[in-house]
């Protein structure tokens, strides 16, 4: 007699020889043939854009003038040059690093420390 797993049951159970060497329900002799495409439009190649249409898309190459930007020797981190919004979001993070590492602290003491009764 075979057994199997039963994941309903979670019990063994008994079974037919195909069932307990497919546990999963896989079948041995699948058909060769492919299931037909569900998406299957026809594409566009991205050769056929003009280049005046990606550029207009795309809205031309920002890097050189992002790397003049970022590289200036002004002396302030890379991190903050981006104005207040970096500041203010460098800030909040070190805040909630900060809180978090002493609320860890607290908590282990507090682990540390049993209750006397």
């Amino acid at each position: 007699m075979y057994y199997k797993y039963n994941g309903f049951t979670q019990r063994l159970s008994g079974c037919s020889s195909r069932a307990a060497y497919c546990p999963q329900g896989l079948m041995p002799n699948l058909p060769a043939e492919s299931s037909q495409l569900i998406f299957a439009s026809p594409t566009k190649l991205s050769l056929d854009h003009g280049s005046s249409e990606l550029s207009s898309y795309s809205g031309g190459n920002k890097v050189p003038m992002l790397q003049k930007f970022f590289q200036r020797p002004d002396g302030v981190p890379v991190h903050l040059k981006g104005g207040y919004p970096d500041r203010l979001l460098y800030r909040i993070t070190m805040a909630l690093t900060i809180g978090g590492a002493i609320y860890s602290l607290i908590s282990l003491y507090i682990a540390a420390m049993p209750k006397k009764k």
